[in-house]
């Protein structure tokens, strides 16, 4: 009987690393024919659903939080496997200091805890070398949080290969009053030295003239806090839900915008899959010698599906024996 049990164990243990490999191996293909096409250089992410998914379930709000970070680890990793530079997640915005307090304590523990995971040796952005900016007005958040936030960006200040904005007490308005407010104080540091300068000279220069003048879209665009990367290429909310929620406002103006029906902690690969497709199709570039990838994307969409559908059998016996 025990010889049986050992063997059932041993048996499952080697069925669920054949089913592993054979989902990354899968997947690296997958991506190496979505190469084929061109890239999105920025990803930016809403995660919008989490409370309805433990209300579906019929589980606990933590628990359905706790769920939407690990959706965020796996859309994480498929980006830095498929190549996308820069990823962006709206983490935590400043209107949801308005909810319960319980809901909001519980939602800083949770930060503190997974912010504390991200410098960790073992974590995914030491794994792909990726380096993390925490964006917003920081100090709405607690010393403890704040603390952890400036220390995970300190670590990570070597990594040069991906970068991770996370949006946290961040609304775009807030961003964009910050930043014309930034610009307005350094045009007029600058005015006074001017006038500091001309007391001494006894005359008005041409750069004084040009910086009386209104502050240009240059100076605010680089106070604002998504300075640090270039505006997103697709903007991906979960939920089915359209709106922006006042999220990266001066930055989407002309990226793709893409609605899945899920709820955040549902999100997948296919998800991931179908918004680079839908980026290849509505923004075809050049690339190599000048040939373009518009012509073979019909059938690079068809090849796709074939594959997906193909990987289906494998992602349900790997849920299965990851459920057991």
């Amino acid at each position: 009987m025990i010889w049986e049990h050992k063997m059932l164990k041993t048996s499952d243990s080697l069925a669920r690393r054949l089913v592993g490999s054979s989902i990354i191996y899968m997947r690296r293909f997958l991506f190496r024919i979505l190469s084929v096409g061109p890239i999105p250089n920025h990803i930016a992410f809403i995660l919008d659903g989490n409370r309805r998914y433990a209300k579906k379930w019929n589980i606990a709000e933590a628990t359905g939080y706790r769920a939407g970070f690990l959706a965020v680890m796996c859309m994480l990793k498929y980006c830095y496997e498929l190549g996308v530079k820069y990823t962006t997640i709206y983490a935590f915005g400043i209107d949801n200091f308005k909810r319960r307090p319980e809901e909001v304590q519980y939602l800083m523990d949770l930060m503190l805890e997974k912010i504390e995971g991200l410098i960790k040796q073992e974590s995914i952005v030491n794994e792909y070398g990726v380096r993390v900016h925490f964006v917003g007005d920081l100090k709405l958040l607690n010393e403890r949080v704040r603390v952890a936030a400036e220390k995970a960006m300190q670590a990570t200040v070597n990594n040069t290969n991906s970068t991770l904005l996370i949006c946290v007490a961040y609304t775009s308005t807030d961003e964009i009053l910050h930043a014309v407010q930034s610009s307005c104080l350094e045009k007029w540091k600058e005015i006074q030295e001017l006038d500091a300068n001309q007391a001494q000279n006894g005359e008005i220069t041409e750069e004084k003239q040009e910086l009386k003048h209104i502050i240009k879209l240059v100076d605010i665009e680089r106070h604002t806090y998504m300075g640090l990367a270039p505006d997103p290429d697709v903007l991906i909310r979960t939920s089915g839900e359209t709106r922006h929620s006042n999220f990266l406002l001066w930055q989407t103006t002309s990226c793709l915008l893409y609605s899945p029906k899920v709820l955040f902690p549902e999100i997948g690969l296919r998800h991931l899959v179908w918004a680079v497709l839908n980026f290849q199709r509505l923004y075809p570039h050049s690339f190599g010698e000048g040939k373009e990838i518009t012509a073979i994307l019909p059938l690079l969409v068809f090849y796709m599906r074939f594959v997906l559908l193909f990987l289906r059998p494998v992602i349900a016996t790997a849920n299965h024996y990851i459920q057991i």
